[in-house]
């Protein structure tokens, strides 16, 4: 599934978001100067079953790269997904920081 996804930074819950189908996603993050720390994922089992896991990370990757900050991934989902595609968004990592 190759679909480009719309998603939403809710600064007020400090949580990136994404709608499909009366569900929502959800990653939540904690900012500190120039790094985003995410910590949450959240995916209704509806939207994991149809493929929209890695659709909605790469997505929100996208968004933390073009906001030219570092990413931290704190939640284990975000982590794993980091891990399997390490050489594309490793420039994303802080200096010092291995997944």
């Amino acid at each position: 599934m190759t679909e480009d996804v719309e998603i939403t930074d809710n600064e007020f819950l400090r949580q990136f978001e994404f709608q499909k189908d009366g569900f929502m996603a959800r990653i939540e993050y904690a900012q500190q100067e120039r790094k985003i720390f995410l910590t949450k994922y959240e995916m209704p089992e509806e939207l994991e079953e149809k493929g929209y896991r890695d659709i909605f990370i790469k997505a929100v990757f996208e968004e933390v790269k073009n906001r030219g900050i570092s990413l931290v991934p704190t939640s284990p989902e975000i982590a794993g997904f980091m891990r399997k595609n390490r050489r594309k968004y490793k420039e994303l990592l802080p200096v010092g920081i291995n997944i």
